[in-house]
């Protein structure tokens, strides 16, 4: 079998969108979709990261540990000389490649160059590439879309512009750009099924066959496989609305994985509009009351029986939050300024790995606690910035039965607790 290293850069730099490669999309890190769809792919045997910052680092390791394939993963520092805004993605790679031979002893056959910035990559796309040259022979591969538009192009001209009152009689030249046609005759304009296709380079996937790489010291030497991917799939990010567009598309787009049981060690709860739905009611006495859904309590039952870890967070110092923890039989943290402070102290008390948490929530408070798991869960309920980041919505709104629902996702439908097999 072919050795096919694929390498992700992932600067921490970054002007357009600070700590880009950090940024969730879907509620996971775009390093962390890197590596995750660099893992499901068949022909894909190493993934390197390559970065100057250790927090992307960490995220792509987790990445790989989520997935149990940690030992897939490699993390190796990008020197300051090539880490620079000027710094190519081919020096990148050369740089992992020598890397990849000093911790494995051989070189690779042919290397992969995976960008963070396209969310949307699939794994189907990195073995498009892959296959292009391990399998038919191509020396070089680039992920592409099919492109129909008329492209145009500013050029500079020179024009006549009248002179202005009471100057002089003959005319001053000014510089004026026209448009130019590039990919079309601008006097002629062809049905889209008589035009000549066109295909858009994505710049979400590369592979190039090792030594010629080396050789030749770019992406698109040699025969060039052209892999066509699913345009609607096609996004780049370089500022902070390429950003906002990718978390909106996410839900439609992404896959929609939802936890089991064996993702998850630990599971953490919200209570204000997450087991209930948002409304106080006060008495005369300025008593506070509000409504729960028994469903919860019966999944959160089934959940403490399998064996996981449980805690409510909370943020308000409410009798109310203390006397649900008592009914349900499970700790509580309430009262709390940073939640994912608290939150990462308890994993740390408890010896859970965070990302095996699943931490459902639903307001703009919880979003901290959403960068910390492996699993951020909104309710159907939650804030639009609630939902973006997270990685599953339940179908159920806080305080009709959406614990109820996480934990049918994690227990099965009859919530059935799964009993160990015993031997006779």
């Amino acid at each position: 079998m072919s050795t096919v290293l694929a390498v992700i850069p992932a600067r921490g730099g970054s002007k357009g969108v600070p700590a880009k490669n950090l940024a969730q999309v879907g509620g996971i890190p775009l390093v962390a979709r890197a590596v995750r769809a660099c893992l499901g792919a068949r022909l894909v045997t190493h993934v390197l990261v390559s970065t100057d910052d250790a927090a992307i680092a960490d995220a792509a390791r987790a990445a790989g540990a989520a997935l149990g394939e940690a030992d897939r993963v490699h993390c190796v520092e990008r020197p300051p000389a090539i880490a620079g805004d000027t710094a190519t993605s081919e020096s990148a790679v050369l740089h992992a490649m020598d890397a990849h031979e000093a911790i494995h002893g051989a070189p690779a056959d042919a290397v992969l160059l995976v960008q963070c910035t396209s969310p949307f990559l699939t794994s189907d796309d990195i073995d498009g590439v892959a296959s292009a040259v391990v399998e038919d022979g191509a020396d070089s591969a680039v992920t592409v879309a099919p492109f129909h538009a008329f492209v145009w192009r500013r050029t500079p001209a020179l024009a006549a512009v009248p002179a202005q009152p009471g100057a002089a009689d003959e005319d001053t030249a000014a510089a004026v750009e026209y448009g130019q046609g590039v990919n079309h005759d601008k006097s002629y304009r062809p049905r889209r099924q008589d035009r000549p296709e066109d295909f858009l380079e994505t710049g979400a996937a590369y592979a190039m066959e090792a030594t010629g790489f080396r050789t030749h010291g770019h992406r698109f030497f040699g025969r060039t496989a052209l892999v066509e991917t699913d345009p609607a799939r096609v996004l780049e990010i370089d500022d902070p609305h390429d950003l906002a567009r990718a978390r909106a598309l996410a839900p439609l787009l992404d896959p929609a994985p939802l936890p089991t049981r064996g993702d998850v060690d630990a599971v953490v709860l919200d209570f204000d509009g997450t087991q209930t739905d948002d409304r106080v009611l006060i008495d005369s006495e300025g008593r506070e009351l509000v409504a729960v859904h028994r469903g919860d309590g019966l999944g959160i039952a089934a959940l403490r029986r399998s064996g996981l870890k449980l805690l409510i967070l909370s943020t308000e110092q409410n009798p109310v939050v203390a006397a649900r923890a008592r009914k349900l039989n499970i700790p509580v943290l309430h009262g709390i300024d940073r939640k994912d402070l608290a939150l990462k102290e308890w994993c740390e008390e408890q010896s859970v790995a965070p990302e095996r948490v699943l931490y459902a929530g639903n307001d703009v408070n919880d979003l901290p606690c959403f960068g910390l798991v492996g699993w951020p869960v909104a309710v159907a309920s939650a804030h639009d910035s609630v939902r973006a980041a997270a990685r599953a919505v339940t179908t159920t709104p806080g305080g009709a039965g959406a614990i109820r629902e996480i934990a049918a996702w994690l227990l099965g439908p009859t919530l059935n607790t799964p009993t160990p097999a015993t031997t006779p």
